[in-house]
């Protein structure tokens, strides 16, 4: 791994830590993504994240852009992500087919982060969610 790369204590690695996040995490859609977010998994620590990208997705190839897309996404907005969660970005079927860069999974996932980190515990709701 590069040292400018994610971290390997930022990242969630065991099927145990997926599972928790699809059953007890809010579920968050997006036009590409389905995003878990399970608060307080991690107390005192920065988000963890994770990715799934099935083979309904596209070829390995595709498949691994998608991936590094999003852990480039993760690493380079660490500090607008929820601290002390967990979260795992779902690749819907049609991301595969996307166009996707960068800059389209920012402009995607960047507000619904935002909105995520509003909701937090102790910081009021300020988009007009509960």
């Amino acid at each position: 791994m590069n040292q400018n790369g994610l971290p390997q204590h930022l990242r969630i690695r065991r099927r145990a830590e997926f599972v928790a996040c699809y059953e007890r995490g809010r579920r968050l859609h997006t036009e590409h993504f389905l995003v878990f977010v399970l608060s307080g998994n991690s107390p005192g620590l920065a988000a963890r994240t994770g990715m799934a990208v099935s083979r309904k997705v596209g070829n390995a190839v595709v498949r691994n852009r998608v991936k590094r897309l999003l852990r480039e996404f993760y690493r380079l907005h660490r500090s607008d992500l929820p601290k002390e969660a967990d979260i795992v970005t779902v690749a819907k079927k049609h991301a595969g087919e996307a166009a996707l860069d960068l800059a389209s999974v920012a402009a995607e996932l960047l507000p619904l982060m935002r909105r995520v980190v509003r909701r937090e515990p102790g910081r009021p709701a300020l988009d007009g969610l509960p």
